[in-house]
């Protein structure tokens, strides 16, 4: 099952930094969840200086539990990054399916 992730950094002072010091991690992480087929695409959101300020990210697995077991370790997750997350079902259309790897 596909999900959409809307994720938002925290809005304080320290947001950015926490970010950037969890970046390498999330990004090497990322990186194996593609490769498992489980992370299909993601995007940082932009503020109006062009400075990261969340994460648009679309993933497969097989439930909700499955994608919240996923989440207890995601860097970003532990790294307090995220602190507005949104989980919405959706489907990847026909157009894409050259990114699945998981059968539908």
């Amino acid at each position: 099952m596909e999900f959409l992730l809307i994720a938002k950094d925290g809005d304080d002072a320290e947001a950015l930094e926490r970010r950037l010091k969890a970046r390498e991690a999330h990004i090497a992480y990322s990186d194996e969840a593609v490769k498992r087929g489980e992370q299909l695409v993601a995007a940082a959101l932009l503020d109006d200086k062009g400075d990261m300020r969340g994460s648009a990210v679309v993933v497969d697995f097989e439930n909700i539990e499955a994608l919240k077991k996923w989440l207890e370790v995601e860097p970003y997750m532990t790294g307090n990054v995220w602190k507005d997350l949104d989980i919405i079902p959706c489907r990847v259309g026909p157009s894409f399916d050259h990114i699945k790897m998981r059968s539908a």
